[in-house]
């Protein structure tokens, strides 16, 4: 009996998981193909709106396809989104964390979301209506932001793929030789059904 419990125990949060993307809105969900693995993050449209449309906008344009984790600090963030220098195709080692999108600036949606292990929030300099395509994913809970940048969005699923994205050096404010990728960013699930294919129709003799 004990080992039943405990095999459920531990199947528990990935049925959990499962059954919150079954929920989510196919047209405000994220997919960030990963090396390990896809990340499933639930976009926060109500609570930031423009934000959440960029983010659409530059995924759907492949904007974020092959863009590196530039910045990358152990306990507290991995900062991507430079599709300007930061793209593994044209990388930047020297530029890269200073560009954006040919998008202009976005005014900030500063909202009540927490910064919590998994939240997805806009990178932006000293003003507050600098964000364009950066963002950042949180290791662990970083209260010290909330209010200052804006939220957007969730991990709901993959957070373990978070976890392994390559760490940046501590002495060089977490800039990473080699950097990780995002390898494909999509709008929608990742766990999308197929559409199963009609069947022919026999040909009347």
């Amino acid at each position: 009996m004990k080992k039943y419990f405990a095999l459920l125990v531990f199947l528990l949060p990935f049925v959990m998981s499962a059954a919150k993307t079954e929920k989510l809105d196919p047209e405000n969900t994220l997919t960030i193909e990963l090396k390990d693995g896809k990340v499933v993050i639930e976009l926060f449209k109500d609570d930031a709106p423009n934000h959440v449309e960029r983010i659409k906008k530059l995924a759907s344009d492949g904007k974020y396809d092959g863009v590196v984790f530039h910045r990358v600090i152990e306990g507290f963030m991995a900062q991507t989104g430079d599709v300007e220098h930061g793209n593994s195709k044209n990388y930047k080692a020297s530029r890269v964390g200073t560009g954006g999108s040919d998008l202009p600036d976005l005014k900030e949606e500063f909202n009540e979301r927490e910064h919590v292990k998994g939240t997805c929030s806009m990178a932006r300099s000293s003003s507050p209506n600098s964000a364009n395509s950066q963002f950042f994913i949180c290791f662990d809970n970083s209260s010290f932001l909330d209010g200052q940048y804006t939220v957007w969005g969730q991990v709901v699923e993959g957070i373990e793929f978070v976890d392994n994205i390559k760490l940046g050096s501590s002495s060089d404010n977490g800039s990473v030789d080699d950097p990780d990728v995002m390898i494909k960013v999509t709008v929608g699930s990742a766990k999308k059904a197929k559409k199963k294919a009609s069947p022919k129709k026999k040909k009347e003799k």
